[in-house]
């Protein structure tokens, strides 16, 4: 079984087109949904994830089927022939309220999401923008960035180096407009409700009060391509019991339910089972800067963190994995992640007497989703049993607290995962680099550093050269159990068989809704 960090590269299609008949359209385009936890925020600048944003914000690409990039709000696209600027045409295409969309919108958004009062946990994503590492360093003016406008329809993009995924880049709703009209009329309720926002994609939101856990998305009668969308409305409503998603789905009050590992035994020969794989990899963090003197010892040799990775089984972990390959399989470690309880014991002992600990007890934090109560009981046990003398502790609170915690390194050891931004091994690996916001456990390496800097800067332009940079950096991190990898999702779910044209992606922006419709 792989356990890569990273997962392969999704395969590109075309775009397929959708009947604008009515003859196969019910009468009503209802989609009912439900939501693990409420929004956390509706300014593209500093959302936590983009997984479903995507169907009320556009970029200048739409990610389609298979990955695909398909039309957004650039009309066409110019590159010049070093790679290193973009020349965009902006569509004729409005705001919700009917205000135009301009390029000037564009150059205002990127300014003001890598400007580091903004605080974007994905400023990083805009590395390799002319000057956008040292803007969000504070080392430079955000005005120095790499964009301008021509004109109303003219967005020019300057790059250091240049990027082989920029394209999948745009079509992330980060890299989308935003209006400075609107955040200057609303100021400090910006973003705050609903109404506070203008929207640019093919649903607007409503009912989103900032706290409360039912909303809407409806259809935006200003959105360029709205021949395009059949919905009219979906409701979302926020449930974090996957038994209560299945009951309603069961009453019909859901078109579609995850299903918990349990469910899928009852119900995966259910006519109305599918599975979603998304590239989301559950990984343990080690606190490598602990506040705890003898944790930060314990969780600084590596023995003792490669003796932790080979306690766990993770085929009992997690069963029928699908996991990626290519990528994968070019980068295993040995003895990295395979179950070796035996060498587990052995460099447990080890690591024990060169810090001169006998006994040790950390703090496993995590956030309290269903899904997470097996795993961390799986982890406390297997890992108490087979290391001597390890007790693991466990806090299980609420997501936004649990992430809130990790990111002020408030913990031992943290159960986290990451989901591709676009499909690129790059983003799995830079998110360990020591610069990166999302390295909560301060892993840093001076070798990985650097084969990662490679991969983006020298070698960006040469593809095997790389690719093997990457293999390396992959090989490194494995090698230093600077986290460790557990698994790989294969999301499960029951569908509405009516509901069609839903498109899901591996990464990026999971959901799109633009061309689901409800069949007769």
């Amino acid at each position: 079984m792989s356990l890569a960090l990273v997962t392969v590269l999704a395969a590109c299609g075309k775009q397929s087109s959708q009947s604008t008949g009515s003859g196969k359209y019910a009468s009503s385009q209802v989609l009912n949904l439900s939501y693990p936890s409420s929004l956390d925020s509706i300014d593209i600048s500093n959302m936590s994830g983009y997984g479903s944003t995507g169907n009320i914000f556009e970029s200048l690409y739409r990610l389609g089927k298979n990955g695909s990039i398909t039309p957004g709000l650039a009309k066409s696209t110019k590159v010049s022939k070093d790679g290193k600027t973009y020349t965009f045409t902006i569509r004729n295409a409005k705001w919700s309220d009917g205000s135009k969309i301009t390029a000037q919108d564009f150059v205002y958004s990127w300014k003001r999401t890598v400007t580091p009062a903004t605080k974007s946990q994905y400023a990083y994503l805009f590395s390799g923008v002319k000057n956008a590492d040292e803007i969000v360093a504070g080392k430079k003016s955000p005005d120095t960035l790499g964009v301008k406008a021509k004109g109303q329809h003219t967005f020019i993009v300057t790059l250091d180096k240049p990027i082989t995924y920029f394209k999948k880049l745009m079509t992330y709703p980060l890299f989308g407009p935003i209006s400075e009209k609107a955040v200057k009329k609303w100021g400090s309720k910006y973003a705050t409700k609903a109404q506070y926002m203008l929207y640019s994609g093919p649903f607007k939101l409503t009912g989103w009060t900032g706290t409360n856990n039912k909303w809407q998305f409806v259809k935006n009668d200003q959105y360029w391509d709205k021949k395009a969308v059949h919905l009219q409305k979906i409701n979302y409503t926020v449930n974090e019991s996957t038994t209560t998603t299945l009951n309603l789905f069961q009453e019909k009050k859901l078109d579609l339910t995850q299903l918990s590992s349990e469910q899928v035994k009852n119900l995966k020969s259910n006519a109305d089972y599918t599975t979603y794989p998304y590239s989301i990899t559950a990984f343990l963090i080690y606190n490598f800067q602990d506040s705890n003197a003898t944790i930060k010892k314990a969780l600084n040799n590596k023995n003792i963190r490669q003796a932790i990775s080979l306690s766990i089984n993770r085929k009992t972990l997690v069963k029928d994995p699908k996991n990626g390959k290519d990528f994968a399989d070019e980068s295993t470690v040995k003895n990295s992640t395979s179950y070796n309880k035996a060498l587990a014991q052995k460099l447990w002992k080890q690591g024990l007497k060169e810090t001169g600990i006998k006994k040790l007890s950390v703090t496993m934090l995590a956030s309290n989703e269903e899904s997470n109560k097996a795993i961390t009981q799986y982890l406390k046990s297997a890992l108490e049993k087979n290391l001597d003398g390890l007790t693991v502790n466990l806090s299980t609170i609420p997501d936004k607290v649990a992430s809130s915690r990790a990111q002020s390194g408030n913990f031992d050891l943290y159960l986290s995962h990451w989901g591709a931004d676009f499909t690129d091994p790059i983003s799995h690996l830079q998110i360990m680099t020591n610069n990166s916001g999302y390295n909560y456990g301060k892993y840093n390496s001076s070798t990985y550093n650097a084969l990662v800097k490679k991969a983006q800067n020298q070698d960006a332009n040469k593809a095997s050269a790389r690719w093997q940079d990457m293999i390396n950096a992959e090989k490194t991190i494995m090698q230093d159990q600077g986290i460790t990898p557990l698994y790989q999702t294969n999301y499960s779910y029951l569908q509405n068989p009516k509901v069609k044209g839903i498109i899901h992606n591996t990464a990026g922006t999971q959901w799109n809704y633009k061309y689901a419709y409800i069949a007769k």
